[in-house]
């Protein structure tokens, strides 16, 4: 690694906000999933996330045996883990009450679980998140759940998106934990992080 780069976020020192984390408790286990070829070292927000998060891991691999040997447990009950879907359609979608909407396999809604201990996102560009989708095929076999955002990312003009609604892993994570009824703090301390490396990024651009 480059002399000039933080040794824990991995980016430059004219970008690093490290000094600004706080570390936020939730209920929520959060799983981060990374494409080997996403690490973006100016704009990514991955690890960020995860030093915000002590109730997180992150991994960076293209696939994996089970959720089990990911997280060391020989004891898991995976109707409580929550995977976000790529998809974006929802059939017969009723009036949105949440941006987290559950669905079948077949992409009907469905009632959230009774009880949710961790979710898991795919940090990746769209092609590389896909890759990770379909290479680890328990993900399939989890309970699924679409995030529709009620905002724009932060990102604006400074990383093309592939649809409207995407946004950055730490956003998505935001939003996520939100609509489970984590502490609006955790949410909130997510998003200023990532307001402060955007504007680190445009003052160093």
């Amino acid at each position: 690694m480059h002399a000039e780069n933080c040794e824990k976020c991995k980016k430059a020192v004219a970008l690093c906000v490290c000094s600004e984390i706080k570390p936020q408790t939730t209920r929520t286990h959060v799983l981060i999933l990374q494409h080997p070829q996403e690490p973006d070292h100016e704009l990514g927000t991955a690890l960020l996330a995860h030093h915000a998060l002590p109730n997180s891991t992150l991994k960076i691999g293209l696939s994996w045996r089970n959720l089990k040997i990911l997280l060391g447990k020989n004891e898991l009950d995976l109707n409580q883990w929550v995977v976000l879907y790529l998809g974006s359609g929802i059939k017969n979608e009723p009036p949105q009450k949440s941006p987290l909407q559950f669905v079948s396999k077949k992409g009907m809604p469905l009632e959230p679980p009774k009880k949710i201990k961790g979710i898991i996102l795919l940090d990746g560009s769209w092609s590389q998140a896909k890759t990770l989708w379909w290479r680890n095929a328990w993900l399939l076999k989890l309970p699924r759940a679409i995030l529709k955002p009620t905002r724009p990312s932060l990102y604006g003009k400074l990383r093309k998106e592939p649809r409207r609604e995407c946004l950055s892993t730490i956003e998505s994570i935001a939003d996520t934990l939100d609509a489970l009824h984590e502490s609006p703090q955790v949410s909130a301390h997510l998003r200023q992080l990532f307001v402060c490396l955007l504007e680190k990024y445009r003052h160093k651009k």
